[in-house]
């Protein structure tokens, strides 16, 4: 049994008369015109996007004309592990406006640059314990009682103590003064 297939009657109105003008039909846009003019700015922004992602994502900071060498062994070589002097602590009599002395008990630790300085602090142990007491000794209460004062007074005495020590400490030694305790009564 075979089925007879009706004609289409779409195929007949879609295909031009042969003796009528060509000029007649309306022209449908082909198809692939609006799917180019889709995709092509989405291929644009796509890789607009991944170029700009690999850009931010690169190292592309240039070093110093000169220092490229020096820049990849910086890299190579981590860090040092910092390198702290545990100084016995202070009591000193503080200046005081009451009646009622008041006294400083303080710890510190001196955050140094390297194992040599360690030695040379050591070594000069008396000189820069005198320079810490004669510091300490001439504040009072008040002022070193806030975490700004405090902070204030980790400051002057990275500068007493970075002080040249009779030749054998450079002055950029002493990275910083730390407090391990802090009492006042």
């Amino acid at each position: 049994m075979a089925k007879s297939i009706p004609k289409d009657s779409t195929a007949e109105r879609k295909a031009p008369a042969k003796n009528a003008p060509e000029a007649e039909t309306p022209a449908a846009p082909p198809k692939k015109s609006r799917l180019l003019k889709i995709l092509l700015p989405l291929a644009l922004l796509l890789g607009a996007a991944g170029g700009g992602a690999w850009y931010f994502l690169q190292d592309h900071q240039a070093p110093p004309p000169g220092k490229a060498g020096a820049a990849k062994a910086a890299k190579a070589v981590p860090a040092k592990p910092p390198v702290f002097v545990a100084l016995e602590p202070f009591t000193v009599n503080l200046q005081h406006d009451e009646a009622a002395p008041q006294y400083l008990q303080v710890g510190l630790a001196l955050k140094v640059a390297d194992l040599t300085i360690v030695e040379a602090v050591k070594l000069h142990t008396p000189e820069i314990r005198n320079r810490i007491l004669l510091l300490l000794s001439g504040k009072s209460a008040r002022d070193i009682s806030t975490v700004a004062g405090k902070q204030a007074l980790s400051t002057e005495l990275a500068r007493e103590i970075g002080q040249p020590l009779a030749g054998s400490v450079p002055a950029a030694a002493i990275n910083a003064v730390l407090f391990t305790s802090f009492v006042i009564q």
